[in-house]
């Protein structure tokens, strides 16, 4: 059977509201054992036997997602590979740029990533070292194998808002990208520079001359994105601001999701753990 949080306080719990368990009822820890896979043997007057039983139950109801809370992350990367699996790893170089090569019998797509590489293989994408990418980062890099527009950048830029159908996540930009990097180099242009000269982007100052920083980043062959900054003028009424540009061909390689995603890495990345 599948235990509901009522199911289990009704029917294993002592309904005692002891706190042993380190909640305030019985009922609360139900949901906790339902809902966010606490197990069951952090309840200290459960009989051994009935807890091993139990618990077999309540694994293979958490392995099918059974009244568990969702993982928006791990729902969207799931969703990401199912998009992703039906393309062919030989036919990833000419839509989205990298080398194949091979080690042993493993046969992977090396493709430059920032200052680094990633490595793509029909087990999953990871770090050139083998280490893992974070949730969100798998998240823009399936969706780009699977959407893989053939399109070369054009080096003529947009914000979101010039994006059609972005109305919604301007706001996210803002507040999940733009504003974190204002109040992290907020009168420190030359730091963010230098973080972004370190992470590869090239500084192309000379052709945005009003901005005072600007950077160029080749995130991926195909996907390219530029940062302008400009900082706070004292004495005057401008306040720091930050623009995320990306190539007029993005929505060739990525849909408005993953440069959503795409944008927050880049936040991560130049901020460090400041922000």
């Amino acid at each position: 059977m599948a235990f509901s949080i009522v199911d289990l306080y009704r029917e294993v719990l002592p309904k005692t509201n002891c706190r042993d368990c380190g909640l305030a009822t019985c009922l609360a820890f139900a949901g906790m054992v339902i809902s966010e896979k606490l197990e069951l043997r952090t309840c200290p007057h459960l009989p051994p036997e009935l807890v091993e039983k139990v618990q077999r139950e309540l694994d293979e109801q958490h392995s099918k997602g059974k009244w568990t809370k969702k993982d928006p992350a791990q729902d969207a990367l799931e969703w990401a590979k199912e998009r992703a699996a039906s393309i062919s790893l030989k036919d990833l170089p000419q839509r989205i740029g990298g080398t194949l090569k091979r080690q042993g019998d493993t046969v992977f797509l090396e493709v430059p990533y920032f200052s680094g590489t990633v490595r793509i293989q029909e087990g999953g994408i990871t770090k050139e070292d083998g280490s893992p990418l974070n949730h969100w980062e798998q998240v823009f890099l399936y969706n780009h194998v699977a959407m893989g527009g053939c399109r070369e950048p054009e080096g003529k830029w947009k914000g979101l808002e010039q994006i059609p159908n972005t109305v919604s996540k301007v706001k996210s930009m803002r507040d999940g990208v733009e504003e974190p990097l204002i109040q992290r180099f907020r009168g420190r242009p030359h730091e963010l520079l230098s973080a972004g000269t370190a992470l590869g982007g090239l500084n192309v100052k000379e052709r945005y001359p009003s901005a005072d920083v600007a950077l160029f980043f080749r995130v991926l062959p195909m996907v390219h994105v530029l940062l302008l900054y400009w900082d706070e003028e004292e004495g005057e009424r401008f306040d720091a601001r930050v623009k995320v540009l990306f190539d007029a061909n993005i929505t060739e390689h990525l849909d408005i999701e993953s440069m959503i995603f795409l944008s927050e890495r880049l936040r991560q990345l130049l901020c460090g753990a400041a922000c």
